[in-house]
C-alpha cells in the first residue's frame, strides 16, 4: 500500500485494513504515574477470564491455536481460533469493549477516553464483520461471563453437543 506524500503516522495509509481512527483533534492526556504503572500492568492476553475458558475448553477435549490472526494479514488477533471451522472466539473486557452490564465511564479525561472505549467498539464490529465476510463464525464472549457457558457456546459453534444438554 503506497502512502501519500507528507501523510504522517496514523493517516489512511498506514493500516492495512480499514480500522476506525482515533481522533487526531483530541489529544492523550497526561497521566499520573500511578495510573500509568496501572495500566502498564493490563494484560493483552492470557487474562484470568481467558484462562478459565481455555481450561474448560481444554478440559473437554478440543484444540485450538491461542492468541491468533484468523486471517492472513489482518492485524486483529482473535483470542482463540479453530482455523479448520473458521471459528474466532473473543474474550471481551467489560471496561474496554463497553459491556452493556457493567461499562463505566471514567471521571477523569472523560472526553478522551469516551472517544477511545468508542474506537474500541467500531474496531469490534469491523473485525466482527471483515471475518463474517471472510467466512468466519465469530463468538463474543464478556469477561464476566461463566466460563462453562461460553464453552457451551463454542461447543455449540463447532458443532458439537455441548456438555449441559
Amino acid at each position: 500500500m503506497s502512502r501519500q506524500a507528507g501523510a504522517g503516522p496514523g493517516t489512511s495509509g498506514d493500516a492495512p485494513d480499514d480500522a476506525p481512527r482515533f481522533p487526531r483533534d483530541i489529544r492523550r492526556p497526561t497521566t499520573d504515574a500511578a495510573t500509568s504503572a496501572r495500566m502498564s500492568r493490563q494484560r493483552r492476553s492470557g487474562t484470568k477470564p481467558e484462562l478459565a475458558l481455555r481450561k474448560e475448553l481444554h478440559r473437554r477435549g478440543l484444540r485450538y491455536f491461542v492468541d491468533r490472526a484468523p486471517i492472513r494479514g489482518q492485524r486483529r488477533r482473535a483470542d482463540l481460533v479453530f482455523p479448520r471451522l473458521r471459528i474466532a472466539v473473543y474474550v471481551d473486557g467489560c471496561f474496554w469493549h463497553r459491556c452493556p452490564q457493567h461499562a463505566t465511564d471514567p471521571r477523569n479525561n472523560a472526553e478522551w477516553w469516551a472517544a477511545k472505549l468508542a474506537g474500541n467498539v467500531a474496531r469490534d464490529r469491523a473485525t466482527d464483520a471483515a471475518l463474517i465476510d471472510a467466512g468466519w463464525q465469530v463468538i463474543r464472549v464478556w469477561e464476566h461471563e461463566d466460563a462453562v457457558a461460553a464453552a457451551d457456546r463454542v461447543q455449540v459453534a463447532l458443532g458439537i453437543r455441548a456438555s449441559g444438554t
